[in-house]
Formats: C-alpha cells, structure tokens, sequence
C-alpha cells in the first residue's frame, strides 16, 4: 500500500518537473556592483512589494534589489541564491545591480523612455499650422465641409507632407483644438 502511494507522488512530481523550468547553477563571478540602499529606498522596496499592485517584472527587479542589499550591516545574498531563489537569469541581476549603482533605485523600477518615436512625426509645428490653416479655409467647391480625406489629400497635394492618412491629420487637428 505505501509502494503504491510514493509511486503515485514520484509519478506526479516526475510530471510538474518537466513543466517546470530547471535552471543549473552558474557561478556568478566577482561582483563589480554592489548593492546598498538606504533606509527610504529599501522602505519603499518593501511597499512596494506589500501592495502588489505593480508589474511582476517591476516586483522581480524589488526582490532582486532587497536580497542583494549590502547596506547598514546586512549580508546580501550572492547572485547564485538570488538566481536559484527567484527563478531569473544571471544577466538580469547583473542588469538590476548595474542600473541601481549607475542611474539610482527610481531609473531600475521605471521604465525608460526612448529618446526617439518608434516612428518620426509627420507633423512638425510649422506643417501643423499650415494643416489648421487649411482646415479652417473655405471647403473645396462641391463639398460642405473638409473631411479627413480631403485634407490628407490637399496637404498631399500642396507638398506640406510626402504621405498622410486620414487618421493621422485627424490625429493632428485633435492635438491642436
């Protein structure tokens, strides 16, 4: 009867541990940034995690940053425990440390802003201005009023820009009214 039982427990464990990713220590070599808050940081490390309101990558980065934290005399974890312990990558924490020493505790939990759109604007001001222009003209003759495919078509036309949509001028003339 007991055979029967671990048999069944070594048959379900055998189960989830194949489902369940089985990360091999790395040894993590000698730590070039070392890990220590101050009182307010790791206060506002540890609500942040009490609340669990945040995105799990953004509560991983807290953990990772907590364990590893050297300061006012704790013993931080090593980066093996830390990797082993929250189930992460080695260049995740080597990335945590490196962002918390270089740019500070707020640059890790926020993401960063790209220095230029996915995309250039089409309309700068000047051309923004010359679109509220014509939007605010006379609509052409036949028509009652100026519709987004007339005007992408004009400013076309007139070579204010290359290419435009009607939802990109629609896009332009909401930011400016």
């Amino acid at each position: 009867m007991a055979h029967k039982t671990i048999r069944k427990k070594l048959k379900k464990q055998s189960a989830t541990d194949h489902k369940r990713k089985i990360r091999p220590p790395v040894e993590v070599g000698v730590k070039k940034y070392i890990v220590r808050l101050s009182r307010d940081e790791r206060e506002h490390l540890c609500e942040l995690l009490k609340k669990g309101k945040s995105s799990a990558k953004v509560q991983l980065k807290a953990r990772i940053l907590l364990k590893a934290d050297v300061g006012q005399g704790r013993k931080g974890w090593s980066d093996n425990q830390i990797i082993q312990a929250l189930d992460t990558s080695v260049s995740m924490v080597y990335r945590v440390r490196q962002q918390l020493v270089e740019e500070g505790c707020e640059a890790v939990l926020a993401r960063k802003q790209r220095s230029t759109p996915p995309i250039p604007r089409i309309f700068d001001g000047a051309k923004e201005a010359k679109l509220t222009m014509l939007a605010c003209s006379e609509a052409p003759e036949g028509q009652a009023r100026w519709t987004l495919k007339l005007l992408a078509d004009r400013v076309v036309a007139l070579e204010i820009v290359p290419a435009a949509s009607p939802s990109t001028i629609a896009r332009a003339l909401k930011k400016t009214s």
